[in-house]
């Protein structure tokens, strides 16, 4: 691709590649890999193919050695055009004749001749779908919906072989794809209410409430492209299990397979980004309180002394008293789906009434969403004429019950004490011990750039916050906001060291600096790790002796 034109910095472009394998691997099986990037190195879009016939271990999917390569370049400007690409790869290499033959040819030319025969018959059979569903009248008899994490190769690999066996079979089915580009075929409510039964081969979250009272199998992506043959049977069998919108299986992506560390990762961070619009709106409308106010006028009642200052802190307020329910209720229903929501909200709230604040709440997400997901399985012992009752009785009446006297006389007066240590502690903390403290979270916040050491900083910045000291989360936002902006100087002052693709960014990692976000630096800390990363490190330390000095009254 370098020798078409298509790259402007190879070595940028292959620092892409990797960071989209550490995401996961772009072995797909079957022995085919498609790595790909999307990159400011990238001229124009490419894609470069490679037959290793004896297979190279490239850590697959299905740990078989790969022999087929794709690798798709994409340039930073190019949209979702990687995907449209890997989408239209994907249904082709599911024909097992046409890969062999892609393995087997003898030249480049024959290779290229096969390419361009397969994509023609492909776009054709695309339209012709696409024309057959707008004339077909009639009703399907079985529905699917393919996704994976990634929403990429395997996704639309399920979907042709679904279809497929569907058609060889004679059976008429319409398969939803649930894809990185959008969803796109998804069912009316009509062909739901009139097919027989839904097949949903799914590694993530897809949307479930639909499809109650119909018969459902839920297996993982992999199956659907393995054991097409054996899902349509076994959904059109007539045993496959009565889809209830209550159950636990709304959400289908498997836990099985990860970690326990993993699980309570991925829950916790879907309270902490439910919860960043409150604090993050709410903190402004504070900061703009004091900003509009007098001092002079009442320094005890300071943020309140003037109507537009008392407008913003009254409403910045109730933001942040939103903010431990949110996040104790959307770590609970990332557990145990929607009944959990009003069982951890409520635990949010009895936890910052306790005082036992954001670790209070942090408790009570996890102990609501695991409470839930007990009561769901201990009431699905119950006759089949309570299936009404669970939802708007059952669940919230007992979970809300046992939540309360979790959080009164477990929970609360155990992390209330450990709460209110923590806080004297910070708070009888000498000027020294702060600024090791605010220089080890703006490392932190720095050093992986949104991964787990990050979201470690910032969610002990934010527990900060509902303890009443601020100046730990300034530091967290200093440390945040240092790389982009150092990213934004250094590519205004020193032009010649960068490409010109790159020098564009120079806006908008301002307005990302303004904004804290992090995200702008890290397509240059990927590029060149060893230079930017310890660089953006130490920055963002050296950047909380200019907090100190902020903190000191002008004379």
């Amino acid at each position: 691709m370098a020798k078409q034109g298509n790259l402007n910095d190879q070595d940028v472009y292959k620092q892409g590649i990797y960071a989209r394998e550490e995401l996961s691997t772009t072995g797909i099986g079957e022995g085919i890999a498609i790595p790909h990037a999307q990159s400011e190195a990238v001229n124009a879009p490419g894609l470069a193919a490679m037959v290793v016939k004896d297979g190279v271990d490239y850590q697959s999917l299905d740990n078989q050695p790969a022999k087929l390569f794709f690798m798709i370049a994409v340039p930073k400007t190019g949209g979702n055009e990687h995907l449209q690409i890997l989408a239209m790869l994907s249904q082709m290499l599911m024909d097992t004749d046409f890969k062999d033959s892609l393995i087997n040819a003898q030249s480049v030319e024959e290779f290229m001749d096969l390419i361009n025969q397969k994509e023609a018959k492909q776009k054709a059979k695309e339209e012709e779908k696409e024309e057959a569903q707008k004339e077909f009248t009639g009703t399907y008899r079985l529905l699917a919906v393919t996704a994976c994490p990634t929403g990429i190769a395997h996704t639309y690999m399920a979907a042709e072989a679904l279809e497929e066996k569907a058609k060889q079979m004679g059976i008429t089915i319409k398969v939803e794809t649930d894809g990185s580009s959008g969803t796109k075929n998804a069912p009316t409510a009509k062909e739901i209410e009139e097919c027989e039964a839904i097949i949903v081969a799914a590694d993530k979250n897809v949307e479930m409430a639909r499809f109650d009272g119909k018969p459902v199998i839920q297996v993982k992506v992999a199956d659907g492209i393995n054991k097409a043959e054996e899902l349509i049977n076994e959904a059109l069998s007539g045993n496959a299990p009565i889809y209830h919108a209550d159950h636990v299986s709304t959400t289908v992506e498997s836990e099985s397979d990860e970690s326990v560390g993993r699980q309570i990762y991925k829950h916790l961070m879907n309270g902490v980004s439910h919860m960043l619009p409150f604090v993050i709106g709410g903190g402004i409308l504070i900061a703009l309180a004091f900003l509009f106010d007098d001092y002079t006028i009442d320094p005890s009642n300071f943020g309140k002394n003037t109507p537009l200052a008392a407008f913003f802190k009254t409403t910045g307020d109730t933001a942040f008293g939103f903010m431990l329910p949110i996040l104790a209720g959307y770590i609970s229903m990332s557990i145990s789906d929607h009944p959990g929501l009003a069982v951890g909200f409520v635990g949010g709230a009895l936890a910052s009434q306790g005082n036992s604040g954001f670790l209070g709440a942090l408790v009570a997400g996890f102990a609501a969403g695991y409470l839930m997901k007990g009561l769901r399985k201990l009431f699905d012992y119950l006759p089949d004429t309570f299936e009404g009752l669970k939802p708007v009785l059952l669940y919230p009446f007992f979970g809300l019950l046992l939540m309360a006297l979790l959080m009164t006389f477990i929970i609360n007066p155990p992390v209330a004490a450990i709460n209110t240590a923590l806080t004297n502690a910070l708070n009888s903390m000498g000027g020294s011990s702060k600024v090791i403290l605010g220089m080890l979270l703006g490392g932190m916040i720095t050093v992986d750039m949104g991964g787990p050491i990050n979201k470690a900083a910032y969610v002990f910045g934010t527990a900060s916050i509902a303890s009443g000291n601020y100046d730990i989360m300034a530091a967290v936002m200093i440390g945040g906001m240092v790389p982009p902006l150092a990213i934004a100087l250094a590519t205004f002052f020193f032009k010649n060291r960068f490409t010109e693709k790159e020098q564009q960014t120079t806006l908008t990692n301002i307005i990302m600096e303004l904004s804290f976000i992090t995200e702008g630096s890290i397509p240059f800390a990927a590029s060149d790790p060893l230079h930017i990363l310890p660089a953006c490190v130490v920055g963002s330390i050296v950047g909380m002796f200019g907090l100190a000095l902020l903190k000191k009254p002008l004379k």
